[in-house]
């Protein structure tokens, strides 16, 4: 049993079920974590205005990670950090979307655009993240494997079928250190949760990272912990485990 502070949890696949709720045994116990002197954050690949909702109805007003880290906030509404992408880099991962033919968006300050709605100026916003999705394994592997060897960026992905990335550096661990470094605590006293590649860092530099039962394999590989799924409520059972 660790002397842990901080919980921070990733959303989809982990403390939502799959229809992107959470469950009254999830919040049940983000309460009591919180009754208890546990600060309890969101540390998702989201951007700030899909996070807000969540952040309303759990009544949190902590720090929260969003876009991978890319934006990291001291509590909802004040901004503590933001990374930003090139757009010349936003243009060219663009063009290998195209050349492709995959589903791709991309997170700017204040929007979300993707496949269906693009831009017509790429200097008129301010880039924080791009993606791809394609079920077509080999052609996704090809596209990350292009990507790699740039070596610019943290290439995750938030699902078996797509690739995330973010400047490199940036991700969920950073941005939870600047969190520690906000609250005046170590990252040993860290618990973190997740299901997907882009949990991996903050799951290895955390006091205790939990995999999902729903995780990806290799998730579950360099996790500290596995604990049960998303419908499970997983979450809550880590919590009355370390924290309870």
């Amino acid at each position: 049993m660790g002397n842990y502070r901080l919980i921070a949890l990733d959303m989809d696949g982990t403390l939502l079920t799959e229809d992107k709720t959470v469950s009254k045994e999830n919040r049940a116990a983000l309460e009591a974590a919180a009754a208890a002197g546990v600060t309890v954050m969101l540390a998702t690949g989201r951007g700030i205005q899909n996070v807000m909702p969540y952040l309303e109805e759990l009544e949190l007003n902590s720090p929260i990670v969003t876009v991978n880290g890319s934006e990291v906030w001291a509590s909802p509404g004040t901004l503590h950090h933001r990374t930003l992408m090139d757009s010349k880099l936003i243009r060219d991962m663009h063009s290998i979307a195209e050349e492709y033919d995959t589903w791709y968006w991309a997170y700017a300050v204040g929007d979300i655009f993707n496949k269906d709605k693009w831009v017509d100026s790429y200097d008129n916003h301010q880039w924080l993240k791009f993606g791809y999705y394609y079920e077509d394994a080999e052609r996704l592997r090809a596209i990350r494997d292009k990507l790699a060897a740039w070596d610019l960026f943290e290439v995750t992905n938030s699902h078996p079928f797509n690739i995330e990335l973010n400047p490199k550096g940036v991700n969920k661990a950073s941005g939870i250190r600047q969190v520690c470094e906000l609250l005046g605590i170590d990252m040993s006293q860290v618990i973190a949760m997740g299901d997907s590649l882009n949990d991996e860092s903050m799951i290895r530099a955390a006091g205790l990272g939990v995999a999902m039962g729903n995780a990806q394999d290799e998730v579950k590989r360099f996790a500290d912990v596995v604990t049960a799924t998303n419908e499970e409520h997983g979450v809550a059972r880590i919590i009355e485990q370390y924290i309870l």
